[in-house]
């Protein structure tokens, strides 16, 4: 659903400034590229994160669980 919605507003940006349009289809592969390694740190630390919250709340789940 989030691709069709981009495809639409893609397509009426074409209309309106077909330029516009044709710089964003060359310069969105390039954006990726440079912020993907920021979402890779940014997933690897909220696994962090989310490690040692399980690991500080384990002992409380094994007493709820008794």
């Amino acid at each position: 659903m989030k691709t069709l919605l981009a495809l639409i507003l893609w397509c009426l940006l074409f209309v309106l400034c077909w330029p516009l349009a044709l710089v964003m289809i060359v310069l969105f592969p390039i954006v990726w590229l440079l912020l993907l390694p920021f979402k890779i740190v940014g997933l690897s630390i909220d696994l962090v994160f989310k490690l040692i919250g399980a690991i500080l709340l384990f002992p409380f789940k094994l007493v709820k669980s008794l």
